[in-house]
């Protein structure tokens, strides 16, 4: 059972700090780029980006951390290790709350709704598109990646827990 929840606990840790590393690289590179170039390329760039973006690679960084959380918590209250079950359970629920379900309720209908917007001609009707849509994304996406850090440093302090 030992082996089973270093295991976990390490597999935790990458998966956690995977889609921290996504969602921090849109806070500090992507967004800043896009709102620097021509709002119209910002605009087709960023949804061809939030049409790649659903792939096998992003797949279980995204959707199955908290999973991995929860059975890694679940691994270590039963192999008496009370203490690294609950960091674990703590990372999973925050990951949970404020990264999966934040970006399914919050960033992916506002995807959704620039995916649908046909890309303007005219470059201050593009501009208002895109001040409008970036701003807002920007802040829940900040939610994200400091959730999603969060989860991280909960996920080592039950790998330390250990």
């Amino acid at each position: 059972m030992r082996s089973t929840v270093l295991g976990l606990s390490v597999t935790s840790v990458v998966f956690s700090g995977a889609i921290f590393g996504f969602f921090y690289a849109w806070v500090c590179s992507t967004m800043w780029g896009l709102d620097r170039a021509d709002p119209r390329v910002a605009i087709a760039a960023m949804q061809a980006m939030n049409a790649s973006v659903r792939n096998a690679v992003f797949f279980p960084a995204f959707f199955l951390t908290p999973a991995v959380l929860g059975l890694t918590a679940a691994a270590a209250h039963f192999s008496g290790r009370g203490a690294a079950a609950f960091w674990f359970c703590a990372a999973a629920a925050i990951y949970l709350a404020f990264g999966l379900m934040l970006t399914l309720m919050v960033n992916v209908p506002m995807n959704e709704a620039l995916a649908a917007t046909a890309v303007p001609g005219d470059i201050a009707a593009a501009r208002d598109i895109w001040r409008d849509y970036s701003q807002r994304w920007q802040v829940w996406n900040q939610v994200r990646a400091l959730a999603s850090g969060i989860a991280l440093a909960l996920a080592a302090l039950g790998v330390s827990r250990l």
